[in-house]
């Protein structure tokens, strides 16, 4: 699996500070092109707020790229504390924009920096988490009278169903984490008494939730 989480969504959190509203989008990016257009999206919905304060990571640690702006904001005082609160949450691959609607009152370097910093903090533990892990996809076919032992099978062994199609038997698609893939076709051969194999018919990148299967206490759900 990956060594990091990332944003399993898009998440909108919004506060108020002293009459000015905090409206903080989070979302997950792969790419600095990604975040880029993310940001300029998020830019155009709120066109009229006083500030669009854009952070963001991509990649993690080493590998990490980070951007961060004040857009307006006196020097400091939104970008670098939102991001360090970014960096904080062990998130990667993840962009935020801060939008504020100016309300009148002026909070002054240090409440600036704490209303960011809190809009971020909100916003990161509002998103649910997720990897980005290696996932075959495999096929197989069966009779009918295993399609509902083999439907468990496959969440058992932490897969997720992508497509039933029912003809003479039915053909099942699913997708697992790379590593679950020889205990499924194992279980799978078991069920079947070994008529059934699933073929791998791609290996990829899927954004999946921390699955936890039983008796594995390393991943958490």
């Amino acid at each position: 699996m990956s060594e990091y989480p990332t944003p399993a969504q898009e998440v909108r959190c919004e506060m108020t500070v002293a009459n000015s509203r905090f409206i903080t989008t989070l979302a997950p990016v792969f790419s600095v092109e990604q975040a880029k257009a993310f940001v300029e999206r998020i830019r155009h919905e709120f066109a009229d707020a006083s500030h669009n304060v854009p952070v963001y990571l991509v990649g993690h640690g080493a590998s990490e790229t980070a951007h961060c702006s004040d857009d307006g904001e006196p020097s400091g005082t939104a970008g670098r504390p939102a991001l360090a609160v970014l960096r904080g949450s062990g998130l990667g691959d993840v962009a935020v924009v801060i939008t504020r609607y100016f309300g009148g009152t002026k909070l002054g370097t240090g409440g600036l920096v704490r209303a960011y910093s809190d809009a971020v903090r909100q916003a990161v533990e509002a998103a649910p988490r997720a990897y980005k892990v290696k996932v075959h996809v495999l096929m197989f076919e069966l009779p009918y009278s295993l399609l509902e032992r083999a439907r468990l099978l496959v969440r058992h062994h932490g897969g997720e169903m992508i497509d039933e199609t029912f003809a003479t038997q039915v053909i099942l698609t699913a997708r697992f984490p790379v590593e679950y893939t020889p205990a499924f076709q194992g279980a799978l051969s078991n069920l079947s008494s070994g008529a059934v194999k699933a073929e791998i018919v791609e290996e990829t990148e899927h954004l999946s939730p921390i699955i936890q299967l039983p008796g594995d206490s390393s991943k958490q759900k």
